[in-house]
Parts: C-alpha cells; sequence; structure tokens
C-alpha cells in the first residue's frame, strides 16, 4: 500500500492541509446506546479546528427500524451536501481514536461513489496527545452539492446473508469481542439474542489497531491478524458486527492490505440476532 492509495492519512499530513479550502474534515465519533456523554457532545467540546460532526444515525435511512442503516444515493448526497462536502472535495474523516466509526463513514462515501476519502490514523486520540490545537462549539460547514451514487456492490442484505449460508460464497468476519460471538454474554441491545451467524470467523476490531496510540496496527501485524481468525485473503469477504459500524475497521483493514472488493452487511448482528431472525450458532468459529 503506497501513500498515494492509502485511505489512512497522518496527524502531520493533516496539520498541513488544515487551512486548504478543499479538505473537508469530519467529526464521526459514535458510541454504543445509553453511553454518556453523548458523542455529538464530546465533538461540542473538542474537535479539531473546522471539523463539522458526522452523526453516523443521521446519515441513515429513517424509515427503516434497525440502526443506522444505509440510506438512498439521494438522502446521502443531501445529508453530506449539508455538511459541506462537494464531489471536488477530500474528505478526511476522524473519530475519538477507539476505531468505532471513521472507518463506516469512509465506507459510506466510497459506496456512494466518493473515491477521494481519507481516515486520520489516531484520530482525535493522538492529534491531542501531540498537542495539536482543538475547538469547541459547533462548525457551521457552508452547503454544497455533490452528487452520490449508491454501489449495493459493497453493502449486503440479510436475504444474501442467509443464503450464504447455504452457499458459502463469501467468508463472513464479525469484528464483535468473543464473548459476544461465542454467545457468552448478553448483547447491548435489549431483544437481541447471542451468538453468531453460522459458519462466521472471529476477529474483534481492536485487535487491528493500538490502544495506547490510536493508529492502526503495521500491514504485517494485520495479515498475521487476520491468518489467525482463519481468513482466506484470496476469497470473498464480508465483514459484520453488532450494527454494521466496527465491521469497517476489518472492511479498512483489508482495504489497506489489499483486499479492496469486500462487503458489509449493514444490519449485522442487530438484525440476525432478532427473537425472530434465522438461525444462530453459538461457541468458537
Amino acid at each position: 500500500m503506497t501513500t498515494t492509495n492509502d485511505p489512512l492519512v497522518s496527524t502531520e499530513w493533516l496539520a498541513e492541509r488544515l487551512k486548504d479550502a478543499n479538505v473537508k474534515l469530519l467529526d464521526a465519533t459514535f458510541k454504543l446506546p445509553g453511553v454518556l456523554p453523548l458523542p455529538k457532545d464530546d465533538y461540542l467540546a473538542a474537535h479539531i479546528p473546522g471539523a463539522v460532526y458526522f452523526d453516523v444515525d443521521a446519515v441513515s435511512d429513517h424509515s427503516n427500524p434497525l440502526p443506522h442503516m444505509f440510506p438512498s444515493g439521494e438522502q446521502f448526497g443531501r445529508d453530506v451536501g449539508a455538511l459541506g462536502v462537494s464531489n471536488n472535495d477530500t474528505v478526511v474523516i476522524y473519530d475519538a481514536g477507539g476505531w468505532v466509526a471513521a472507518p463506516r463513514a469512509w465506507w459510506m462515501f466510497l459506496s456512494y461513489g466518493h473515491r477521494d476519502v481519507r481516515i486520520l490514523n489516531g484520530g482525535l486520540k493522538k492529534w491531542r496527545a501531540e498537542g495539536r490545537a482543538v475547538e469547541s462549539g459547533e462548525v457551521t460547514a457552508k452547503p454544497a452539492t455533490i452528487k452520490a451514487n449508491y454501489d449495493a456492490r459493497r453493502v449486503r442484505s440479510i436475504e444474501q446473508m442467509i443464503a450464504n449460508v447455504a452457499s458459502h460464497a463469501e467468508q463472513v468476519i464479525d469484528a464483535r469481542a468473543a464473548d459476544r460471538f461465542e454467545g457468552r454474554a448478553v448483547e447491548p441491545r435489549p431483544g437481541i439474542r447471542s451468538g453468531h451467524i453460522p459458519g462466521a470467523l472471529n476477529l474483534p476490531y481492536n485487535n487491528l489497531f493500538d490502544a495506547a496510540t490510536g493508529t492502526m496496527k503495521p500491514l504485517d501485524d494485520l495479515r498475521k491478524a487476520f491468518t489467525g481468525a482463519g481468513v482466506d485473503t484470496a476469497k470473498p469477504i464480508v465483514t459484520s458486527c453488532g450494527s454494521g459500524v466496527s465491521a469497517a475497521v476489518l472492511t479498512l483493514a483489508l482495504y489497506r492490505l489489499g483486499v479492496e472488493n469486500t462487503a458489509l452487511y449493514d444490519g449485522s448482528w442487530s438484525e440476525w440476532g432478532k427473537a425472530d431472525g434465522p438461525p444462530i450458532a453459538t461457541g468458537a468459529a
């Protein structure tokens, strides 16, 4: 992976471009339901200068009861245009440094046809650790126009996932912690069963970054993590998690390893794990 096609950019790279009018900075910090303070409040308290808040829950299909499902191309274009992003901009996304939602937002931009999108390696955590400036309050962007075309090949539906259990055409990698994957822990969302999609593999997303610095691990370490989880990166892959957010950390790591044509199961365990959902498996992969 070269510096020209690596989705990750450094804090130094961003610091040099903060004043560039064609670089649009988005704070995509996200937390599980019920975790306080709310991510928007964290943003208001401190963010990288000029960053606009990207709300994963807001930029979603509000007609779908599942959490933050992909919206139509028309809605994505409207919502992102309101954040000041046009088709001509370089989009740089970060989160608090725990690798939760920046990769999800990055994958959404790619899925709607915007190729010039990057992620700040280490996020706000590394930025602040280096003593770089932050600001508080809301940044109101000047609305822009962006045309978005949804590429459904980057996303999987439950119907496709059910068919895949029988066909084994695609490897499914679950990014949740092992105790959730194996069915030993209660799910954080009420009414959701514990376990995993039959045949899925498990690679907890936090194994792919350094918790101390917030940066993603080197490529050799990423490769070893996937191999250790039983993944064949030469074969088709779908990533999954609790609600389609942290799965994108796996998607990003694979992309950095040159595996760019993966898909993300948008509904993830919030959909599959419903009480009336498809059969589940428990125990280790």
